[in-house]
């Protein structure tokens, strides 16, 4: 199972940018997929997450300006992020909880994507 990430970049405060990650390989179901974030010396926090409901979950420093979606026939998940501020600046990990067969969930982690927001 492999997570791909894309859609990161520069962008100057107040801008927009909007993230994809696409799940592949042998997948059951995905019962929850989402997106965390890491900035220098802080540690990874969860920013947002979409379950298999569609119910979803935000950190209070995005609720708001951040939207999560999901393609479910496609096991893709998108971030769109509006209203970018200089404190959104980090390494963005996609981040899906799965089953590759009728048993046991798993997490997997996708390769960070950087965004910066700055002027």
């Amino acid at each position: 199972v492999q997570l791909q990430a894309s859609g990161g970049g520069l962008v100057q405060p107040g801008g927009s940018l909007r993230l994809s990650c696409a799940a592949s390989g042998s997948i059951f179901s995905i019962n929850v997929m989402g997106w965390y974030r890491q900035a220098p010396g802080k540690q990874r926090e969860l920013v947002a997450r979409i379950i298999t409901d569609g119910e979803t979950n935000y950190a209070d420093p995005v609720k708001g300006r951040f939207t999560i979606s999901r393609d479910a026939a496609r096991n893709t998940v998108y971030l769109q992020m509006n209203s970018l501020k200089p404190d959104d600046t980090a390494v963005y990990f996609c981040h899906a909880i799965l089953q590759v067969r009728v048993g046991p969930q798993y997490a997997y982690w996708g390769q960070g994507t950087q965004v910066t927001v700055s002027s």
